[in-house]
């Protein structure tokens, strides 16, 4: 018997013997008057058995019978399933095996046979205020990246996302090798085309965003003529441009929306990728916007206090595929030649003298364009273009930009689809 029976096996008696009331034995056992006095009836009538309930000892109608319990625990013993936290494995059983269980069920079955969840307890720390969401959507979008094996194994990859500080929805999710102007102008174009343009991004200080407090004020020629007073990245000339304002978060404290959000994907999407067999940047990309984002936003979306939305919708007059590019200045030398990455590359007219300027633009949608005088013209490579497994930063350019040359030069390349004229060689 337990604690609690004994006492009431106790109570019982004494009330029975006349050593204690009705109302000072409901007063101990919290219970009513009318129940001590059916208990003391059963206890006259049965005996100890009165004290104990009606149902101890008897298996719960509820619980889940044992075939089901033995498929659950298989189900857990196989990848991916084993890497995910209690509460993605119960959504995953519902949705792609039909067996509906409770939380507190399967943590009862899976603790029982000493299964822990992968998912980390943080220890207690300091306590933040909570800053209070935006009112509408579109408001105010928190940007970040998070590097993380997000396909399993050793090598991490760089996930940048947007999320609407307002209702915690995801606006773009992209993954590139690492964090990267790429990255974030392909979230952006994936919410300006989804949404429209919000009122103000909400990122860190990295270095796409703003220029180190050394660097903000040593203008070129070119922007001093043009009457700049301080220097903006390329990012922040884009949402100028859209009339997006920008301000840095000064810890990642104070953009905990999208890092609480990074804890729940990276329990989650590693398991989503490997039950898709989705390994590689392209796919998970394409899975993303087509799929994930729509799911994500569904089950930890919050409604915002007002229903009205803040995005605006893009201006006609506007060319996302040319404002959403990598921008490279160039001056051409003779022969319409630029160079790029220590590469000759050259552009297809000749008409043009040495020295003009040209403005490079690289995207993953059009690859490499030059822009003369408001006229896009392709460019291919002159010179032999080497391929190395290991894309290391070159020059003046980020990882991203050599990575982008490699991607649609030499893909064509290693398949022996180059232009007539173009040398390739590999070094291993």
């Amino acid at each position: 018997m337990s604690t609690k029976e004994l006492k009431r096996l106790f109570v019982l008696e004494q009330s029975v013997e006349g050593k204690l009331t009705v109302k000072e034995a409901a007063e101990l056992l919290h219970l009513t008057e009318r129940r001590i006095k059916q208990l003391k009836k059963e206890f006259r009538e049965k005996g100890v058995t009165a004290a104990i309930h009606g149902n101890a000892n008897k298996p719960s109608p509820k619980r889940t019978d044992k075939t089901t319990e033995e498929r659950i625990l298989g189900i857990r013993k196989k990848e991916p399933y084993c890497s995910s936290n209690f509460n993605h494995f119960r959504e995953i059983l519902k949705e792609h095996f039909d067996i509906r269980i409770s939380y507190s069920a399967l943590y009862r079955l899976l603790t029982e046979h000493g299964i822990k969840s992968p998912k980390k307890r943080r220890k207690k720390r300091r306590v933040y205020k909570t800053r209070e969401r935006r009112p509408a959507f579109g408001m105010m979008l928190q940007a970040d990246a998070s590097p993380f094996n997000w396909f399993g194994g050793e090598k991490k990859f760089s996930l940048h996302g947007l999320i609407d500080d307002a209702t915690g929805k995801l606006t773009g999710l992209y993954l590139c090798e690492n964090e990267c102007l790429l990255g974030y102008l392909e979230v952006l174009r994936q919410t300006l085309i989804s949404f429209g343009i919000p009122q103000s991004l909400y990122p860190d200080r990295h270095s796409v965003f703003f220029y180190t407090p050394q660097d903000k004020d040593k203008l070129s020629i070119e922007e001093q003529l043009s009457g700049c007073t301080k220097k903006v990245t390329q990012f922040g000339k884009i949402v100028e441009q859209l009339g997006i304002d920008m301000f840095p978060a000064q810890s990642p404290q104070a953009k905990g929306r999208i890092e609480r959000s990074w804890n729940t994907l990276q329990s989650r999407l590693p398991v989503e990728l490997k039950m898709r067999g989705i390994t590689s940047m392209e796919k998970a990309n394409l899975f993303f916007e087509k799929e994930y984002i729509n799911l994500f936003n569904e089950q930890f979306s919050v409604e915002p206090k007002e229903s009205y939305s803040a995005f605006v919708p893009i201006p006609h007059t506007i060319d996302l595929d040319r404002l959403l590019s990598v921008k490279l200045e160039r001056s051409l030398s003779s022969g319409s030649t630029i160079s790029i990455c220590n590469k000759l590359f050259k552009i297809e007219q000749d008409r043009f003298s040495a020295r003009e300027k040209v403005t490079v633009l690289l995207s993953k949608k059009h690859g490499l364009r030059a822009l003369i005088s408001g006229e896009f013209y392709p460019i291919y490579p002159i010179d032999d273009i080497s391929y190395a497994e290991d894309v290391v930063r070159t020059g003046d350019f980020p990882t991203v930009v050599v990575s982008l040359l490699h991607h649609f030069f030499l893909s064509d390349v290693r398949l022996g689809h180059f232009p007539e004229g173009v040398k390739y060689s590999q070094n291993n």
